[in-house]
């Protein structure tokens, strides 16, 4: 099943467990011009650089999630303020 769905030409989303909901960025090819690098797969992706989701956002009270997602698995860098930090977990399968 897949990790990642592509959920508009260039964007991509997955459910992050860490924060117990969904990500997105944009990839290279995207209408905005900018772009992760991404392996083009959603059953084993692979994005570049880091995801930092939250820093200085409007709701303190979510949690900072920084990580790499490499080959299907999401590395929580250790300035994630959730459980995960500093685990490496499989990304979930993405339910519609």
């Amino acid at each position: 099943m897949a990790k990642f769905c592509e959920i508009e030409p260039n964007y991509v989303a997955w459910h992050c467990p860490g924060c117990e909901g969904g990500h997105g960025v944009p990839v290279s090819g995207h209408s905005s011009g900018k772009g992760w690098q991404w392996n083009g797969s959603l059953d084993s992706p692979t994005l570049s650089p880091s995801v930092l989701v939250n820093v200085g956002g409007s709701n303190p009270t979510e949690p900072i999630c920084h990580t790499f997602i490499t080959d299907g698995k999401i590395q929580f860098l250790a300035d994630s303020t959730h459980k995960l930090a500093g685990q490496t977990v499989d990304v979930p399968d993405w339910e519609d």
